[in-house]
């Protein structure tokens, strides 16, 4: 078997949208995904809107997706580390992952060394310029206030509007329009801002839903790892260079 030592980052799977037989079709697609990279994979970093909603009751859960937690048991019990960040469709998530999966929930931004490359993580909502009405939603949605008086919504209520509210969400709509000027992308601008701050070799986000590598300067990229819905795409690290890649799909020439 091939040494582990590789990590992979993945974003945005969107599942349980637009509907059951798609969002079933993606799913089988991304376990063939992560049955391929289990051979080489050291870490693997699930970098948030895993599911288009996602909510833990205290002793309930969305039903569903057991092929994917099948497939990501298979992993962490071989010793692949498994790291799972909230996005702005899954941020109700606590333990449950943590307990069956032995995943890390990372609730923010995650900062890792590897092989002498500094690495930013971050799922991507609410960062760098503008978006002020999901900043202040963002507070409200993650506060436990929010989360204690959605709990006391009985699931077939609370996931069921929330499963029909999905079907608005901008995956379904098709809006993912990249900037015209790539400095106006936010994540970027955010990024440029970051690296005022600290040096990062690499500064990685989902969340825009748009395959993107962009040189910043002589040494620092920003890479968004764009979505399993259109893309299929996703990163890699085999311990010299990250490389943005595409599962079953022929890579996009331009947006």
């Amino acid at each position: 078997m091939t040494s582990r030592t590789k990590l992979y980052f993945a974003s945005d799977f969107h599942l349980g949208v637009p509907n059951y037989t798609a969002s079933r079709q993606r799913e089988d697609k991304i376990v063939r995904w992560l049955d391929m990279i289990k051979a080489d994979a050291a870490e693997v970093f699930l970098m948030g809107d895993i599911f288009d909603f996602w909510f833990e009751y205290t002793t309930v859960v969305p039903k569903g997706y057991v092929r994917l937690f099948g497939k990501l048991a298979e992993l962490t019990d071989s010793g692949i580390k498994l790291y799972m960040f909230k996005g702005n469709h899954d941020m109700w998530m606590f333990e449950y992952f943590q307990k069956e999966l032995s995943a890390s929930i990372i609730t923010n931004e995650l900062e890792i060394e590897r092989n002498g490359k500094k690495f930013y993580l971050h799922h991507g909502d609410g960062l760098g310029p503008g978006d002020t009405k999901y900043k202040f939603l963002k507070k409200i949605f993650r506060s436990r206030l929010c989360q204690w008086l959605f709990e006391r919504i009985h699931p077939n209520l609370g996931v069921g509007v929330a499963n029909r509210w999905s079907n608005h969400s901008r995956i379904v709509q098709g809006h993912n329009e990249v900037r015209k000027n790539l400095e106006q992308e936010w994540l970027v601008a955010f990024s440029r801002e970051q690296l005022k701050i600290e040096y990062y070799d690499y500064l990685i986000f989902g969340h825009r839903h748009l395959p993107l590598d962009i040189q910043l300067n002589d040494q620092s990229r920003y890479i968004n790892l764009g979505e399993w819905v259109n893309y299929f795409s996703y990163a890699v690290f085999n311990g010299d260079d990250l490389s943005l890649m595409y599962f079953e799909k022929i890579p996009p020439t331009n947006f």
